[in-house]
């Protein structure tokens, strides 16, 4: 097994800070990188980062590099920009979920140079991130894993390593088509619900105990029963992003099904509406539902 002492980390949004804190405190050293954002960078540096200036500066001063960012365009820009920096040898491993064929070139473009890589998009939300029980779905080298999973295990209470680059980009759109799907379920079956005037309140405690219930029906009605609909952490353009890779992946097997096309459309029309940046379960709102499920 190989020691990194030294990791850098770049992308310190909601996830990333609780991932990154939970490195610092079991590692004991992280180089990060500011953003518009100066929070959670400051916070960072008062427990004992060291923020670095530029990318070129965080790659020389790494042996690994971890990045948690929003989507495949962001990730291949970040790259570019750290390429000329990163020597053979050193580890770059991307924790968002990111589109198969980005990843796959990046890799091919990485492995030219001798860069190891990794993929090991996450499962869990910021209360996992913060608490370092995430769940780590690895796309790797075998050699490659068995160097990253004791860091990854920092923030992580489950690292899983599904097989070479790809296979945990796969792993992860299988998790999050079932998450989506459920949600797109429980949006509209909750909103026949209203329509048919039956009690939110009721139905909820009748479905948690039987074979409808889950994690994503409790995050979302939970709280909507309630007149809460921020329950579920999530943003809706964030699920379109997520459901366009899947659908991209379903159709190269064949399997653009109608189901598939729903649950992306559902996203799709709700990007479309302007309800972009809202948390997926405000979706239940009476004033935006009533527009997204109009009749046929």
């Amino acid at each position: 097994m190989t020691h990194f002492s030294k990791i850098g980390f770049i992308g310190l949004g909601a996830m990333g800070f609780g991932m990154a804190s939970n490195i610092l405190n079991k590692h004991g050293q992280l180089n990060v990188i500011g953003n518009r954002n100066r929070v959670p960078v400051d916070k960072l540096v008062q427990l004992g980062a060291r923020e670095c200036e530029n990318y070129t500066t965080l790659a020389r001063q790494s042996d690994v590099v971890f990045m948690c960012l929003p989507n495949s365009d962001i990730v291949e820009q970040v790259v570019e920009e750290l390429m000329p920096s990163l020597r053979p040898g050193q580890v770059l491993i991307d924790t968002g979920t990111s589109s198969l064929a980005s990843t796959a070139l990046l890799a091919a473009r990485l492995q030219e140079r001798k860069i190891l890589f990794a993929e090991a998009p996450l499962t869990g939300g910021i209360a996992q991130s913060n608490a370092g029980k995430l769940g780590a779905l690895v796309g790797a080298t075998t050699e490659v894993f068995e160097k990253i999973e004791p860091l990854l295990s920092h923030f992580c209470s489950s690292v899983q390593h599904f097989g070479p680059i790809g296979a945990g980009g796969r792993a992860k759109f299988v998790n999050n088509y079932m998450v989506f799907g459920i949600a797109a379920l429980v949006f509209e079956a909750f909103h026949v619900a209203d329509m048919t005037e039956t009690d939110w309140d009721k139905m909820y405690d009748v479905v948690i105990r039987g074979s409808a219930d889950s994690g994503v029906f409790r995050r979302i009605i939970g709280n909507a029963k309630d007149g809460d609909f921020e329950g579920y952490v999530f943003d809706v353009n964030g699920a379109l992003k997520d459901m366009t890779y899947i659908t991209e992946m379903n159709a190269s097997l064949g399997r653009n099904t109608p189901m598939n096309k729903a649950v992306l459309n559902i996203f799709k029309r709700a990007s479309e509406l302007g309800y972009g940046n809202l948390r997926i379960s405000e979706l239940l709102r009476p004033e935006i539902r009533k527009k997204l499920f109009l009749p046929n």
